[in-house]
């Protein structure tokens, strides 16, 4: 779940992961739109992982051209376009001439620069593909989708990419033209083929993720989600984005190529997931430990800055600020007299004594509904067949278009609520001496969020240096930050409202907007070197130095940031890397509380994350006069190395085994 929050917008969200490697190519129709993202379970990629033929292409770099080492150095395009978005989805002689412009454009943009970052390159050959199986190109696509699984990272991505794709593309080539049943059948033969080629306990849970995507995405859902995220930009402003392009090919070519082979591909995947599942190996409770209530500990204040916290799950666990308590004065002069468990902002940046978002009375009635929704989308991801992933199944079958945006809204507000409450959980589990302080930032759960000005820029900005002094003013040793946001959030926003102008335009005024509040941010950690800020790397499966992601891409001396593993510490197909993620924790189906007192498994950095902010607490518990710099190094020391030599996983036992050595010696 790590999530973005967009400078010069409202506070926005958490991040959160696919629920398949969706393209990221256009607008994250699954994902909202907002400065801060919180980084969330993984409910609410309902389409876009279905979309996946394959990913991470790269041509050769030739001498001579332009470098590409941030997003924001990436030409704009954008196209004039009338009428309805679903249209481009749905009827061929609107979506081929969209489909011409948008090759000519990527290609070349390959042809004319030399992108350093693979998973732009990822993005913008999937969008290629995708028209390419539209066009009958088959000869191309195959070689692209060879060239794809050379320059994979990620193991488990590397087995599965182009998967679906080549199936579809061998079924073509060997069946009979025009017999429908032929070709249905000859997909089917080429997909189990292709699954039964893999190792399950390499791609066991990447697959498990395609299988929940591939039962649940419908034509309705595709066109509700594009339609009410693009189609009042499109009414106002008669263009579209080169991303929304992007966008919009990759769900023509999932309607017109992937959703008639539903029934095939879904039967193909559960017959290989029934013959394979196996629950894999739990590294965790071997590496992790619980502080006891006898041993000689010291109050650690830690802070959870997300989207607000039950207080009334962790009662023995929560700082208190006593004089304000005992009073009701402003015995700390910030100036604010109710903040005795923390600090708290609404949408907008303003105070307020609320740490957990108020529910209206229809919010609160539904809340039990929106958790057995939310449970249900979760299992769905899983492979879980519960009574809660049934009734998902048999909603989102009957739903139209009109329905998708609410459904999409309330599962994103439930999942902001709820994103704090569970990361505080994990960051305080086993560790009797935590006191957590909370610090609300309020995420924007509309599809469409609020306009990014620069005066919210700078209301932002401000808010973050106040929560940051207040740390400080509290003696705050360590704080979690499960949530960031990038240029490309505001720039999207700016689009979905219609704002910003030309495409050039809007990418230079979402850069003003984002360094207001990214520079703010940055500062006020700086100043706080003897505070711990432990940061979710993001659900992005991006390089967090090229996205220019804050605060994950920082890399501040007295910060960690931190990408996602699962159970048996293999790195997630979510999890966003780049040479400042220090180390990965568990990010997979993390059990933990949400408001009122239930438990959930969530899954994402955002999980991975309060991990290591656990581990630091417990540290600073057992010896209060470690220093910021000796914790990270006890951290980074009993980390292991991953078997592939790629990321350092932390081993919380080591860790404390050699501060405890330290501490003898």
């Amino acid at each position: 779940m790590a999530g973005r929050h967009r400078p010069g917008q409202r506070p926005g969200r958490p991040l959160k992961p696919a629920a398949d490697r969706p393209s990221r190519v256009g607008l994250r129709a699954a994902a909202r739109c907002v400065m801060c993202r919180p980084m969330k379970p993984p409910v609410l990629a309902l389409w876009m992982g279905a979309c996946v033929w394959a990913a991470g292409y790269a041509p050769a770099a030739a001498a001579g051209k332009p470098v590409i080492t941030s997003q924001d150095q990436l030409p704009r395009f954008s196209y004039e376009f009338k009428g309805q978005v679903a249209d481009a989805v749905t009827r061929d002689d609107v979506y081929r001439p969209l489909a011409v412009r948008v090759r000519a454009d990527l290609e070349k943009l390959l042809a004319d620069y030399d992108i350093q970052d693979k998973s732009t390159l990822a993005d913008i050959q999937n969008a290629l593909l995708a028209i390419d199986l539209q066009d009958g190109r088959d000869a191309d696509a195959l070689r692209r989708i060879a060239e794809v699984r050379n320059l994979q990272q990620k193991p488990a991505t590397r087995m599965t990419a182009g998967l679906l794709a080549e199936a579809y593309l061998k079924a073509r080539a060997g069946s009979a033209r025009g017999d429908d049943a032929a070709f249905r059948a000859a997909f089917k033969r080429a997909y189990a083929a292709e699954l039964e080629a893999l190792p399950w306990e390499v791609v066991g849970d990447v697959i498990r993720q395609v299988k929940g995507s591939a039962e649940i995405v419908t034509e309705a859902l595709i066109v509700g989600s594009l339609t009410s995220q693009f189609q009042p930009a499109v009414d106002k402003t008669g263009v579209i984005s080169g991303d929304v392009a992007q966008t919009l090919v990759n769900a023509r070519t999932t309607i017109a190529c992937m959703l008639p082979l539903k029934a095939e591909r879904v039967a193909a995947l559960n017959a290989y997931i029934a013959a394979h599942l196996r629950v894999k190996p739990d590294i965790w409770a071997a590496r992790s430990f619980a502080l006891g209530a006898d041993e000689k500990l010291t109050p650690v204040v830690m802070g959870i800055w997300d989207s607000g916290v039950d207080t009334a799950i962790y009662p023995d666990q929560l700082w208190t600020n006593a004089g304000e308590q005992a009073n009701g004065r402003d015995n700390d002069g910030d100036g604010y007299v109710a903040d005795v468990h923390g600090i708290a902002f609404t949408l907008h940046a303003d105070r307020t004594p609320d740490l957990l978002v108020p529910l209206d009375a229809d919010q609160r009635a539904r809340y039990p509904e929106m958790r057995g929704l939310t449970k249900g989308m979760l299992d769905i991801r899983a492979s879980v067949d519960s009574p809660e992933a049934a009734d998902v199944k048999r909603r989102i079958a009957a739903m139209k278009p009109g329905e998708v945006k609410p459904f999409i809204e309330s599962l994103s507000l439930f999942g902001d609520y709820t994103h704090g409450t569970h990361v505080a959980g994990i960051a305080s589990a086993g560790n009797p001496a935590a006191r957590l302080l909370v610090a609300r930032i309020t995420f924007d759960y509309h599809q469409i969020p609020e306009l990014p000005t620069r005066e919210q820029a700078l209301k932002n900005a401000a808010m973050h240096r106040e929560v940051v002094a207040y740390f400080k003013q509290h003696g705050v040793r360590v704080v979690n930050m499960s949530w960031g946001g990038t240029p490309r959030d505001v720039e999207e926003a700016l689009e979905v409202n219609g704002a910003g102008g030309t495409a050039d335009e809007r990418k230079r005024l979402a850069r003003e907007l984002f360094k207001i509040e990214r520079d703010a941010l940055y500062d006020a950690m700086k100043s706080a070197p003897d505070i711990l800020f432990v940061v979710a790397a993001g659900n992005s499966d991006a390089d967090v130095g090229f996205e220019e992601s804050m605060p994950s891409g920082f890399g501040l001396p007295n910060m960690l940031t931190v990408g996602a593993v699962n159970q048996a510490g293999e790195e997630t197909s979510f999890t966003s890397y780049g040479a400042v993620v220090a180390v990965y924790a568990n990010g997979f189906e993390v059990d933990s509380y949400v408001p009122g007192g239930e438990r959930l498994k969530y899954s994402g950095t955002s999980m991975a994350s309060p991990n290591v902010a656990n581990l630091a607490g417990k540290l600073l518990a057992v010896d209060p006069k470690l220093t910021v710099e000796q914790v990270i190094e006890l951290i980074k020391l009993g980390a292991d190395r991953s078997a592939d030599a790629r990321f350092n996983l932390i081993n919380p036992r080591r860790s404390l085994a050699l501060l405890r050595a330290r501490m003898a010696d």
